[in-house]
C-alpha cells in the first residue's frame, strides 16, 4: 500500500499492487489517478506484449524480464504420490540490476 504520509515512498512488508504504484505516481508527479494507473497499466501491457513475443525487456538501473523456456518434466501428485506428465511451458525471468541488488541488500 502507498503510504498516505509520505509522498513517494511505499511500506516495507505490504503487498503493492497496481492501484498503490499508480498513487505514488499520481503524487509525484501531479498527475491524477485515473491518469497515472493508465500509465501503470500501460507499462505492464508493455513489457507483457515484448514477453509474448520472446523479446527480452531491458529497463535500465531496474533489471532484465527474460522469458526462459521449462522443458516437460515428471513430477508427483502430491496427494495421491503418483508420476504424472508436466508440459513444457514459458516462464518470465527477472533478473534485477545491481543498483536494485545493492538497495536490497543495504
Amino acid at each position: 500500500m502507498a503510504n498516505p504520509g509520505h509522498s513517494g515512498s511505499l511500506q516495507e512488508d505490504v503487498q503493492v499492487n497496481n492501484a498503490d504504484l499508480a498513487d505514488v505516481i499520481a503524487n509525484d508527479h501531479g498527475l491524477t489517478k485515473a491518469d497515472a494507473r493508465k500509465v501503470v497499466d500501460a507499462v505492464f501491457s508493455s513489457i507483457t506484449d515484448a514477453a509474448s513475443k520472446g523479446e527480452e525487456v531491458s529497463l535500465n538501473g531496474f533489471g532484465k524480464f527474460k522469458v526462459k523456456d521449462s522443458p516437460a518434466r515428471e513430477g508427483r501428485n502430491p496427494s495421491t504420490g503418483a508420476t504424472i506428465q508436466i508440459a513444457a511451458s514459458k516462464k518470465l525471468g527477472f533478473s534485477p540490476a545491481k543498483a536494485v541488488k545493492d538497495k536490497l541488500n543495504g
